[in-house]
């Protein structure tokens, strides 16, 4: 299946500045001042203002950023990791020399202060954001599309991020009442798999809906009081193209979020849970759709 990897527009003005500023030349040699003003910029990239005012985003921890340096390098800024995180993940600082990204080597401390986590694994980078435009999302025509309304946690985000590209959908789009994806709980949650499909994020839930549902998607919205979701698949009405849409964890999607798609399905439950989290029923939502168009020929790859 295709992948789009566009790379992100450069930024200009004042914004330009506050970037070029970020990446400005630091001490040589091992970085083991906590406080200094080099490792205090990093660690406020946990923070969605410094994201958003610098254009860059964390990366923790050594599948992430080997995912990263696979499929879109360019992203990538710079490597930090300690020495024992250098000498177990080699193949790291190798493949950001390949690739000309700068790597520095920090003490267990810095390591700490710049990460999101409690127990960092040794390795953090720096990226650049590259979210897809949405009309440059819908100009490739996805056929299996993950659509997130008001989903505020960012470990179900990135999990449904992870889902989405195993079942080889071919875009995610986060609305803007949805969680930042750049945020570093996020990026973990995917594992790397936001590095492998285009994303849309920050759009009007209708804007987005009627852009997908112009290039021939079909819009389902997951929610409890739906369709049975297997006898939707029995009629056929997985096996054209599909845009998923997922509410919030606590209450679901509105009455006038449901009202915008074509037909609302429900993941049956068969036992005795009172319900499912979140990204559990997207996975199942977007891997019944995977096998419906696989067995109708219509996802690409299939």
């Amino acid at each position: 299946m295709s992948r789009n990897r566009t790379a992100p527009t450069p930024r200009t003005g004042a914004g330009a500045v506050r970037v070029r500023a970020f990446a400005l030349a630091y001490d040589a040699g091992v970085i083991d001042n906590p406080r200094s003003p080099r490792v205090r910029a990093v660690a406020k990239l946990a923070k969605r203002s410094a994201r958003n005012d610098t254009g860059r985003f964390l990366l923790e921890g050594p599948q992430v950023v080997r995912e990263a340096f696979a499929y879109r390098p360019e992203v990538v800024d710079e490597l930090f990791a300690t020495a024992t995180a250098l000498d177990r993940h080699g193949e790291l600082a190798r493949a950001a020399a390949q690739h000309g990204i700068r790597v520095e080597q920090v003490s267990e401390l810095v390591l700490e202060a710049m990460a999101d986590t409690v127990t960092p694994q040794g390795i953090l980078a720096v990226g650049r954001f590259f979210t897809t435009p949405l009309d440059r999302l819908l100009a490739a025509r996805p056929t299996l599309v993950a659509v997130l309304e008001e989903v505020r946690d960012p470990g179900n985000a990135g999990t449904i991020i992870r889902a989405a590209d195993a079942a080889g959908a071919e875009g995610v789009v986060l609305t803007g009442r949805s969680v930042d994806a750049y945020n570093p709980k996020v990026i973990r949650s995917t594992t790397g798999s936001i590095f492998h499909l285009p994303f849309a994020q920050g759009h009007d839930l209708a804007e987005a809906l009627d852009g997908l549902r112009s290039i021939g998607c079909r819009v389902l919205a997951a929610d409890i009081g739906g369709d049975d979701l297997l006898e939707v698949r029995g009629s056929g009405g997985l096996d054209g193209p599909t845009a998923w849409l997922f509410g919030n964890e606590a209450h679901g999607l509105a009455d006038e979020q449901i009202a915008l798609a074509d037909r609302s399905v429900r993941v049956p439950i068969y036992g005795h849970a009172e319900s499912m989290n979140l990204s559990t029923a997207a996975s199942v939502c977007l891997y019944e759709s995977a096998f419906a168009q696989r067995a109708a020929g219509v996802l690409r790859g299939a």
